[in-house]
């Protein structure tokens, strides 16, 4: 009984005692719920937020989703600024929460703070909801509406900051189907397609597809385009021409492969710019236009405006002005490239045209015919460059100790391990025979330059194309190639690159650029794109790979008596050789050097032709896909240009 009587004392008193802890314990604080509240405005899940009642899980859901609507896929950073307990009460409690929100591609962003209600129930902390959690005073009926202002877009310029691309006017030709009753759509669609010799079929279908009152465009055509009455279009059937501007270039065809697009951003281009680019917006396509698009385009202006149910009343939240792009400055001479395309303007095969300044690198004109379909032949072509190749050969003979008046034997054919290299069908038969290297380069004797492979290897050849500026994978901030030497080659291969067939490869732009360098008298590094412009950074482009080469090969500086005496040679290409005819161009005298490549099967061997050239402070190179000869078909593409820029 005693022990029995002892417990139920002992009892009674833990009993007392748990009672009086459980009654002077402090009730849990709100910073919990606080910050459960703050993660769900941020991610929009409110299913662990418990609400005052009559506020509910649904109605914040509902009310988020609505107000936020307009910002897309934009989501806000919510941090818990602060909690306050009421002196007063302290079953009640404000949070305050700091939003930021990345609306575009700026360093600003969209910020505000918001304050919370919260109500302890028992133990249990609430949340009052309230639209104002969302954005400063947002209304119930009230919904955010983002309203975007394109920024103007920047001009490219050319050398002497002339204007090449900028805003021109232009007439969108389409068929407008509130213009056209709905039964005679399809009719309107083809016959707007036939008069602008476009796919009717697939017009009508693109028609039919688009919305009751859409605008349905067919082409975009400059105001002054020759090739079309716009007025006769207008009088079509449900045809409405509309005014508009677009960044053009002067002429349609003007630098295009090179200087690229603009128009309405693809879906795939507005996807991959997270968020910078908006359906509708203009953007560069392809080209320096699209690599250099977030420098040319600038950054839109944004309004944020909340806007009443009924559209009439708008108060607005957040507004930054657009910032206008940034010119793109090129070196192009706007004069010689609309002379060089003139030159190449009825050259069927691809072709190209490049102008270089050797005292600074800088592409004066670089040029593609209307052969290439649009590529780039100037700048991203790769061909063999035959024998204007020879002036790297004769660099390298000249390192091996060779001088112009060395004896070398240009015999009518060159057997190597069983391949017989012949001269070009035409060669000068009083220049056979015991000759100098002079006479050799002068008239492009094959056999000669391949009598003399031993004496300079495949190693020395790549290190004379390197002094000369055909480096491998060069990074010029545009894309480019300009020439790559295999480093494999032995044998016939080496043969071959000694008067540059075989696996050799040049772009126009490189065969320029050794032209350059050889007038320089030092190493050309080509320059299109103005450095203070490239600094910003361009939208990563495909470049060419060239073929197998030495490409971290140490460059070996070409020396200014090298360029002396290789300018020396390409002189006597003029006026003793293959270019007697650029003897009379006016200004500086010329100096050159021809170039015939062969490609196909044996049964079909056909010509790229070349030719390369300086006068005073230019160096021209110039190509056709197919051709004769470089000095018959190259040539007088040369001599044209040359003569026109003289004036």
């Amino acid at each position: 009984m005693v022990s029995a009587r002892r417990f139920w004392v002992t009892a009674g008193v833990v009993a007392s005692l748990v009672g009086l802890t459980a009654c002077t314990s402090d009730p849990p604080g709100p910073e919990a719920a606080a910050k459960t509240l703050g993660q769900a405005l941020g991610t929009g899940d409110f299913s662990d937020v418990a609400f005052t009642a009559p506020s509910s899980t649904a109605q914040a859901t509902t009310q988020r989703g609505s107000a936020f609507e307009a910002l897309g896929d934009r989501k806000p950073q919510v941090v818990l600024a602060s909690v306050t307990v009421d002196p007063d009460d302290d079953a009640k409690a404000t949070a305050t929460y700091g939003y930021t929100w990345d609306v575009d591609s700026s360093d600003e962003d969209w910020t505000y703070e918001v304050t919370a209600d919260l109500t302890r129930a028992d133990d249990d902390w609430q949340a009052a909801w309230d639209p104002d959690l969302l954005a400063p005073d947002l209304a119930a009926d009230e919904t955010i509406d983002v309203a975007r202002v394109r920024a103007p877009r920047a001009e490219v310029l050319g050398a002497d900051d002339e204007v090449i691309v900028t805003d021109r006017d232009v007439w969108r030709i389409g068929v407008d189907k509130t213009r056209v009753d709905p039964a005679d759509q399809g009719k309107a669609a083809r016959a707007l397609a036939k008069a602008l010799d476009l796919d009717a079929a697939a017009y009508a279908k693109q028609v039919a597809a688009a919305g009751p009152k859409a605008f349905v465009e067919a082409i975009v055509v400059r105001e002054d385009d020759p090739d079309y009455d716009v007025k006769a279009l207008g009088k079509l059937d449900g045809v409405d021409p509309i005014r508009d501007t677009l960044p053009l270039a002067p002429t349609r065809s003007f630098a295009r492969p090179i200087l690229g697009t603009v128009g309405p951003a693809t879906a795939e281009v507005v996807e991959n710019s997270k968020g910078a680019i908006a359906a509708g917006d203009l953007t560069g396509l392809s080209g320096l236009e699209r690599q250099y698009d977030a420098q040319l385009r600038g950054l839109p202006g944004l309004t944020i405006n909340a806007v009443s149910a009924d559209g009439v009343t708008e108060r607005q939240l957040y507004k930054t002005d657009a910032t206008p792009g940034k010119p793109l400055r090129t070196t192009l001479d706007v004069e010689l490239q609309q002379s060089a395309e003139n030159v190449l303007a009825q050259v069927e095969p691809a072709s190209a045209l490049v102008a270089i300044r050797p005292s600074t690198g800088e592409v004066l004109a670089a040029a593609s015919g209307p052969g290439g379909k649009g590529m780039s032949t100037a700048t991203l072509g790769q061909y063999a460059p035959g024998s204007t190749f020879k002036v790297a050969t004769t660099l390298a003979l000249l390192r091996s100790g060779l001088t112009p008046d060395s004896p070398v034997t240009c015999a009518k054919s060159e057997v190597v391990d069983g391949r017989t290299f012949n001269n070009f069908p035409d060669y000068p038969a009083q220049h056979q025979g015991a000759i100098d290297l002079r006479t050799a380069f002068a008239n492009s004797c094959n056999t000669a330059f391949i009598s003399q492979r031993d004496t300079a290897s495949q190693d020395a050849l790549i290190d004379a194309a390197g002094s000369l500026g055909l480096v491998p994978g060069a990074t010029l901030g545009f894309a480019s190639f300009l020439g790559a030497v295999p480093a494999d080659s032995d044998g016939t291969d080496h043969a071959a690159t000694m008067i540059g067939q075989g696996r050799v490869l040049a772009s126009p732009l490189g065969m320029a650029t050794v032209a350059a360098s050889v007038a320089h008298g030092s190493t050309v590094t080509p320059q299109l794109v103005v450095p203070e412009s490239a600094a910003a950074t361009p939208t990563p482009t495909a470049s060419a790979e060239p073929s197998p080469t030495e490409s971290t090969r140490p460059l070996l500086p070409l020396t200014r008596d090298e360029a002396t005496t290789l300018h020396s040679l390409m002189r006597s290409v003029v006026t003793d050789g293959g270019a007697t005819f650029l003897q009379d161009v006016p200004g500086d005298e010329v100096a050159a050097k021809t170039g015939t490549a062969q490609f196909g099967p044996t049964d079909d061997l056909r010509n790229h032709v070349w030719m390369i050239a300086t006068q005073g402070d230019l160096a021209v190179a110039v190509f056709v896909d197919e051709g004769v000869y470089g000095s018959t078909t190259a040539g007088p593409l040369l001599e044209q240009f040359l003569r026109a820029a003289a004036k």
